[in-house]
């Protein structure tokens, strides 16, 4: 909010509210929604107002909310090695030492985003590859879902250890316990100054695209105390989207769920919390092996520990939650609410609105289980673009059959299962309507939803997901943060193939949204509004 409160009159638009169908104008007093309604209308605030923006046709609509991000990574991708686009093993090698001629002076080269399973050679590089390729200098990359990294002989040296740690391996990437070590002493190699130019590059991004909040999902296996309080210092000077931090650390008494908040301003200790790791890197803990490997990947809590965790959040009224992607990881989330629902009660266990990222591979029983301890689903639709259909990574490692299952949205919905969407940036890039596009448009069509239920859920369901019921939409008395777009004509958009995909009839009464069909161009963000201060407008 700016330090001296403004009303401001939108008009001469369209206004996706609620509150009116028809609406094409709207007035914000300091932070808030004051009035949305008809053009006609408008003209009786327009000599009462300290600005007047006239839209010309422009779509006005809540601000999105990204319920998964890693800013500082997402940061460091932005500006940095980013190897998401690489064609081959030996593209991104010679990427590689382009960066590392390019950064002579950085203590340790870091890049991100490498995708084997892209690659015509279907293998990840070597450590004697990337020695080839940096020489002596440490070199961390991690993989596209952040559960794996390559490392140059030069940065494994630098951790003590590291050969008897889980998931260590001498010439391939590192995963588990080993992975967790080499990402910490990479990390700690960033100055504060760094630290800060890539988390500003990350918000500045967001706020480009529409996006007004987003949900960090950090935690000491992530990116450490230091890079978690100095984003939300610079959340709080920087003119950006608002930032919810989720920790993601175990807790087993109430008093240490308490010191999460209290000690370091986190909304709840949730996010990362890993139950498991990813299908990409073999780590999701499945329930049968996977098929392209004899295991099952990797259990780190299990029911116990998930009640335990559960209950003192619970008692301590903040959110917990957990990462799980694996079928068996996500059966032993839903055994460990119903253990703490035993101990507390299930309504104190349902009030406190507990989440889960990914949520990926659930079973009928285990949705049910979802909605019966009203477990919110963080999920990122881009990962079923990115990664399903039948020739995808999903299938390579599950099975055509198994990876048809997953990411099933349109059940979630059909069990009252509350939905938050998100991107997980930088395992994929931040954009919100690539996000419910993907939703809309799942590759397995029983799992599509409406354009209308995926935009709610990366909007409202946002707000909902951190406890919020009074946010994420426009309506008078909510906080104004919204976007202006360039948009063409507004539709209602709907999976069932069965029936028209589409609706222009104003009849209807249900507010438009652009026509997000496959092909065709999405949404230009023309302005982002936070708190009703502007923090991006389009050049």
């Amino acid at each position: 909010m700016t330090e001296t409160a403004r009303t401001v009159l939108l008009r001469g638009g369209e206004i996706h509210t609620p509150a009116d169908p028809f609406a094409t104008a709207m007035v914000v007093e300091g932070d808030s929604i004051a009035w949305v309604g008809s053009e006609g209308a408008a003209d009786g605030f327009a000599d009462g107002v300290d600005e007047v923006v006239r839209l010309e046709g422009a779509l006005v609509t809540p601000a999105f909310t990204d319920a998964h991000v890693h800013t500082t990574a997402n940061g460091l991708a932005l500006t940095g090695l980013d190897l998401a686009d690489a064609q081959s093993l030996a593209d991104a090698l010679s990427r590689i030492r382009a960066h590392a001629a390019a950064r002579p002076g950085d203590r340790v080269l870091l890049g991100h985003g490498w995708d084997d399973t892209r690659w015509p050679e279907q293998r990840p590089p070597t450590r004697t590859e990337l020695d080839e390729a940096v020489g002596d200098r440490p070199l961390y990359l991690s993989r596209v879902d952040v559960h794996s990294a390559a490392v140059s002989t030069a940065l494994a040296a630098t951790v003590p250890g590291l050969p008897g740690l889980a998931g260590y391996h001498p010439a391939l990437p590192v995963a588990r316990d080993a992975h967790h070590a080499v990402r910490t002493a990479a990390y700690s190699t960033l100055s504060p100054a760094q630290r800060e130019e890539a988390q500003r590059a990350s918000l500045a991004r967001a706020a480009a695209l529409g996006i007004g909040s987003v949900h960090e999902c950090a935690g000491p296996d992530i990116n450490g105390e230091a890079d978690f309080l100095g984003l939300l210092e610079v959340a709080r000077e920087f003119a950006g989207p608002r930032v919810v931090g989720y920790w993601g650390q175990a807790v087993r008494t109430a008093e240490e769920a308490a010191a999460i908040r209290h000690d370091l301003g986190a909304h709840g200790a949730a996010g990362d919390l890993c139950a498991d790791g990813s299908v990409g890197s073999h780590t999701a803990h499945l329930c049968d092996p996977y098929a392209d490997a004899a295991h099952t990947g990797n259990g780190y809590l299990d029911a116990e520990a998930i009640a335990t965790h559960l209950a003192a959040c619970t008692e301590a009224g903040i959110q917990g939650g957990f990462h799980a992607i694996g079928d068996a990881a996500n059966d032993a989330v839903v055994a460990g609410a119903r253990f703490a629902a035993e101990r507390l009660g299930l309504e104190r266990v349902r009030a406190v609105r507990h989440r889960v990222e990914h949520a990926e591979m659930l079973s009928p029983g285990t949705i049910a289980g979802f909605a019966q301890f009203a477990l919110t689903a963080s999920v990122q639709p881009a990962f079923d673009a990115f990664w399903g259909g039948p020739e995808g990574m999903y299938a390579e490692r599950l099975g055509a059959e198994r990876a048809a299952g997953l990411n099933p949205y349109a059940a979630l919905l059909r069990a009252g299962v509350p939905l938050a969407l998100g991107s997980d940036a930088p395992v994929t890039p931040l954009g919100p309507w690539a996000g419910v596009r993907a939703a809309a448009f799942h590759r397995t069509p029983e799992h599509r939803v409406s354009v209308r239920a995926a935009f709610t859920a990366h909007t409202r369901g946002g707000w909902r997901a951190m406890g919020r019921d009074d946010a994420g939409t426009l309506v008078p008395g909510a906080p104004a943060d919204y976007a202006v777009w360039t948009a063409g004509e507004l539709v209602v958009q709907i999976p069932d193939e069965r029936v028209a995909n589409w609706s222009t009839d104003p009849r209807s009464g249900t507010p438009g949204l652009p026509d997000l069909t496959p092909g065709g161009e999405l949404p230009r963000c023309l302005r982002t509004v936070v708190g009703g201060r502007e923090v991006y407008r389009a050049a």
